[in-house]
């Protein structure tokens, strides 16, 4: 009788877990999946396009050190951000969002009707 053997996934040398959809969410350039994925024992949150090709962003990684909770608050978020601004947050320039904000302040404020 032979003993089964279990086999690690690596890359680069580091163990790698199995990958887990956490959500999806569309924007005007197509559906994008939220993964969830354990590398050298560190929880990794990934943005990738459902179809496999474009561009993927990290959004997150060690979380968990605050738990599942977490990582739900965080998706949670993601997705509202996705659908608040219409694109892939990770590709929203923070800078650009926050000169826009300015900007919608500007155009509201009473004083600018002068």
């Amino acid at each position: 009788m032979t003993t089964p053997t279990v086999t690690e996934i690596r890359r680069n040398g580091n163990p790698v877990g199995q990958r887990v959809e956490l959500a999806r969410y569309t924007v005007p350039s197509g559906a994008r999946v939220l993964h969830g994925q354990r590398v050298n024992g560190v929880v990794r949150v990934t943005d990738v396009p459902a179809t496999g090709l474009g561009r993927s962003y990290l959004v997150e990684r060690e979380l968990e050190r605050d738990g599942y909770a977490a990582v739900q608050a965080l998706v949670a978020d993601y997705l509202a951000q996705a659908e608040r601004l219409g694109d892939i947050p990770m590709a929203v320039s923070p800078l650009g969002r926050y000169l826009d904000h300015l900007i919608d302040c500007e155009a509201d404020s009473p004083s600018s009707a002068l």
